[in-house]
């Protein structure tokens, strides 16, 4: 997958899915730009990497919601060798919209979307001027469906999936492909982000681990795959959340799937602290 000069970019690289993707580049001989929020974990992360793999790695600490720290990361990156970049950085907000927190849900909606656009804007002419690179977008099988009580989540994910999806297509033939890795439920501090740690105890959900599903996208990167899907629980919300007719598919959201979302969600023991974690 890489030449010696070759940088990936993770943003996310924190902890989950972000953390092990960076793992597996660095094992395939990527250097590295670690982007998150925790400036700790990153660092601990990065002098692993280095001991481990002998690899270049970049500690860059942004909050990907504030549109300035945001600007800053991407005139820097733009003029950089970049042949990966792993979209990676997300989080969610669960409960009606009514009642949450407008400043939270408008830095969601900045680090789901905008973030992801941005990034791409700024890496993409880069790759496409060497005639090689991929881009690797953490989508999820939220994004299939609508999710009430999770909509701002859900319709974030939905952008991020078709947009990964289209630019797999309008890419053919440049030596730059785009894939997008749309995990179920995966085993990380996510959910409790999202006030609904409980959901875990959940184990006919099939969780799959984050090194898990950070493979399967990387391998499905390096394939030229369109989508990957990890594991047969995601399969079925996949194939479900896009071809299920609407008049069917709330009537079984608001009977079974609604119900455990909010049982988890007022059965989690607080509210998270940090307004988000950087995860898909």
């Amino acid at each position: 997958m890489s030449a010696p000069a070759d940088w990936a970019v993770v943003t996310g690289a924190s902890s989950g899915i972000g953390e092990h993707l960076a793992r597996g580049l660095a094992a395939r001989g990527y250097g590295l730009w670690l982007v998150a929020r925790s400036t700790d974990a990153l660092e601990a992360l990065a002098k692993e990497l280095r001991d481990r793999h002998g690899v270049r790695v970049r500690v860059r600490t942004c909050d990907l919601a504030d549109p300035a720290a945001r600007r800053a990361l991407e005139e820097e990156l733009a003029g950089q060798p970049v042949s990966v970049l792993c979209a990676n950085a997300g989080f969610p907000t669960c409960g009606p919209l009514a009642e949450n927190d407008p400043a939270q849900e408008s830095a969601e909606v900045q680090v789901n979307v905008v973030s992801l656009h941005a990034l791409t804007q700024a890496l993409l002419p880069g790759m496409l001027a060497r005639r090689r690179g991929g881009i690797l977008v953490t989508g999820s099988t939220a994004g299939c469906q609508p999710v009430p009580t999770a909509a701002t989540y859900s319709a974030s994910k939905a952008f991020a999936n078709t947009f990964a999806e289209s630019l797999h297509v309008e890419l053919r033939g440049t030596g730059v492909n785009c894939t997008l890795l749309a995990p179920g439920p995966v085993r990380t501090n996510f959910y409790s982000v999202g006030g609904m740690s409980r959901l875990q105890e959940r184990k006919f959900l099939a969780w799959l681990t984050p090194e898990r599903v950070a493979e399967a996208g990387l391998r499905g990167l390096a394939q030229g795959r369109r989508v990957v899907v990890p594991g047969p629980v995601a399969k079925a919300q996949y194939l479900a959340g896009r071809h299920t007719p609407r008049p069917v598919l709330f009537p079984v959201l608001r009977a079974a799937v609604l119900p455990v979302f909010r049982n988890a969600r007022n059965g989690s023991r607080g509210r998270p602290v940090s307004r988000f974690s950087p995860l898909p």
